[in-house]
């Protein structure tokens, strides 16, 4: 779809915390845009449609400046090995690219200005709604963790339930999301 580069200010919040604001902004968009997809964001940086992958978020920092990437399947998904891909139309949206662009860079000029005015934590009020819900089964892969979405910390960070009850804070990670278990089984 496109980048975005966000100079950081004195006085912003923590620039990681972008994926969120790009994530709430991509929701907005595809809500407006494609309001019978049933989608959701995945923490921190990806949008499901029924559990397929259909978008993505990419931070890439130098110096002061963000560089925000924003990959979005319109019209197509490619074919991964690893995980299920859709792509919008395939959902029933046939959205043209420019159209979408155009969209996208009105909300997420929204959303950074709410992340700069408001905070993080009206950032982290608008994404919990349009994520997965409390008590997601999740998997955190560099750190081999099991336990439950617990909601998020008011800095961004994915709130993770461990089996025992212990709740870890997880700043950075490539999240799965995992299936529950069905009792009997």
């Amino acid at each position: 779809m496109g980048s975005t580069v966000v100079q950081l200010r004195a006085g912003d919040p923590l620039a990681a915390t972008l994926a969120l604001v790009a994530g709430v902004a991509l929701a907005k968009t595809i809500r407006a845009l494609a309001p019978a997809i049933d989608f959701q964001l995945k923490w921190p940086n990806d949008v499901l449609a029924d559990g397929a992958k259909c978008s993505g978020i990419l931070l890439e920092r130098s110096g002061d400046s963000v560089v925000i990437g924003v990959g979005v399947n319109l019209v197509s998904a490619p074919d991964l090995p690893d995980r299920a891909t859709a792509s919008l139309a395939e959902k029933g949206a046939a959205i043209d690219r420019d159209r979408f662009a155009d969209a996208l860079a009105v909300a997420m000029a929204d959303a950074l200005w709410t992340w700069r005015q408001e905070g993080v934590e009206s950032i982290v009020r608008a994404w919990l709604p349009l994520g997965h819900p409390v008590g997601t089964p999740l998997h955190v892969s560099e750190q081999a963790l099991d336990g439950y979405f617990d909601g998020l910390a008011p800095d961004g960070a994915l709130r993770l339930r461990r089996a025992d009850g212990e709740v870890m804070l997880v700043h950075a990670g490539d999240v799965e999301l995992r299936r529950p278990v069905e009792e009997g089984t």
